[in-house]
């Protein structure tokens, strides 16, 4: 997928899933800030988000989704706990399907998920498939993007398209829990 620079901004999420689903890597808003996302199943955009994020990738990734029903090629199970939570802000780590890729979960047995309340991530999600990978849009120790203007001028060389919107109403990431223990793994 050629990067398009200084061209990225749409304002049509279904332009947008048609890049994801092309193999490329997107910005769009979310609960929170601006997230880097691509297709959770194409290893080579996954790899590409990793370096552009400059994100280890034993580390792991979230996959956000529209529905319950999208989580499944990457869940093994989703407990109700969980499922009382969602659609909303909330993040759970669950066992992953054995042959999801490492890129992906990461070092762990676990995958982090998430059914967004965000409407026009849920919408992105839904158009691309049913889920997206969904990361903090940020490099290594810089604070997340909150505006579609500050992602472009960012990181904006380095991704297919920026989805214009704006952010929800958390002012920190979701929290991540883990399904099995309860334990909060980021707060």
């Amino acid at each position: 997928m050629r990067t398009v620079g200084a061209g990225v901004l749409r304002r049509d999420p279904a332009s947008v899933a048609r890049i994801v689903r092309a193999g490329g890597v997107v910005g769009y808003a979310v609960e929170a800030c601006f997230g880097l996302g691509c297709d959770p199943r194409n290893r080579a955009a996954v790899q590409r988000l990793l370096r552009l994020k400059r994100r280890p990738a034993a580390k792991g990734l979230i996959v956000l989704a529209h529905d319950t029903e999208a989580l499944r090629p990457y869940a093994q199970d989703l407990p109700p706990q969980a499922r009382a939570t969602w659609p909303g802000p909330h993040t759970w780590l669950v066992e992953a399907r054995p042959m999801l890729s490492v890129s992906v979960r990461g070092r762990h047995r676990e995958v982090a998920v998430r059914v967004t309340a965000h409407r026009q991530a849920a919408r992105l999600a839904h158009l691309c498939g049913g889920a997206l990978i969904s990361t903090s849009a940020n490099r290594a120790r810089e604070r997340p993007a909150r505006s579609h203007r500050e992602l472009c001028r960012r990181m904006g060389r380095g991704l297919d398209a920026v989805l214009a919107g704006r952010i929800g109403r958390l002012a920190r990431p979701t929290p991540i829990r883990d399904a099995h223990s309860g334990r909060l793994v980021r707060r």
